[in-house]
């Protein structure tokens, strides 16, 4: 029999939360977290992370396993989440990924990290490299081309440099070798269902969501997780909802314009969410969850 693996994804305020919850608990399932701050402790409020009661209705997994001074990666993730999805299916229970963090999500569908160790001396030398030079070598090195790579983009031009000083191939040659990869999941049959909105209506809901994080405590969470270090997780405390908070303690945005700054960035987050299920995810279900039912999720 097949392994299944059902995935749950969408926009952020979409409901995934909700149908997932509703879903597992009909189908006895255990939810795995795909998203990027659920991982950290003490983010909870800025997140919109499970209630402690929510999580008491369903097994959750790959929730609040770090410090916020923790970093995360997908090669880390892919470990951590095959762990949890074999002990679900070692108990014959249904296996329920839920999320929209894109790279994490990726995961399960195709390879995500390659095996090219980059030696600490190469990644010092590239990285005293102005963007130029670095966008000149990889010319000299890829006379075929550089391919789809943002050379704009500094950070993506010194780690294809990094991989073609340290392995002496080109960059088609490390993407074929990438993509003949087996997937991490490979071994099972992955479901994938998005939920979605009309835009009018999610733009409602996520109104209405930061106008909820902010009467449960979002400013009063920032500080505390600056005490505890936030600022050591780039990743993390440039989160939309805490970097406006941080913006407002250290004074570089008036309070009265916290709620209407998050609200934009999060309607922002949402048109490049869109954007990327519609053009990285394989074909999938689409799911309107206003009207969505439980054996429509997953067309069961």
């Amino acid at each position: 029999m097949d392994r299944v693996i059902h995935v749950l994804t969408g926009c952020t305020a979409v409901g995934k939360t909700e149908w997932a919850l509703r879903w597992a608990e009909a189908r006895g399932a255990e939810i795995v977290s795909c998203d990027s701050l659920l991982f950290y402790r003490g983010m909870d409020v800025g997140t919109a992370k499970p209630t402690a009661a929510e999580r008491a209705r369903v097994p959750h997994h790959l929730i609040d396993i770090l410090e916020v001074t923790e970093r995360m990666d997908v090669a880390r993730y892919v470990i951590l989440a095959r762990k949890a999805v074999e002990e679900i299916t070692a108990r014959s229970r249904p296996v329920l990924v839920t999320g929209g963090s894109g790279f994490y999500l990726k995961a399960f569908f195709s390879p995500v990290v390659d095996d090219v160790a980059v030696p600490a001396e190469i990644r010092a030398a590239v990285g005293k490299l102005s963007l130029t030079e670095a966008v000149d070598e990889l010319r000299r090195l890829n006379p075929g081309g550089l391919g789809a790579l943002d050379i704009a983009n500094p950070r993506r031009v010194m780690r294809a440099l990094e991989r073609c000083r340290a392995t002496g191939k080109p960059l088609a040659q490390l993407a074929a070798e990438f993509a003949a990869q087996p997937a991490p999941f490979g071994g099972w049959k992955i479901q994938l269902t998005q939920l979605d909105r009309p835009p009018a209506e999610l733009d409602q809901r996520i109104a209405e969501r930061v106008a909820e994080m902010l009467r449960a405590g979002l400013t009063a969470e920032v500080p505390r997780l600056l005490a505890a270090g936030l600022r050591d997780n780039p990743s993390a405390v440039s989160a939309i909802g805490y970097r406006e908070v941080v913006a407002v303690i250290e004074g570089r945005l008036p309070d009265s314009a916290l709620a209407g700054e998050i609200v934009k960035n999060t309607r922002a987050l949402v048109r490049k969410q869109r954007t990327w299920f519609r053009t990285q995810l394989p074909a999938h279900r689409v799911v309107a969850a206003e009207s969505a039912t439980l054996e429509e999720l997953f067309g069961e």
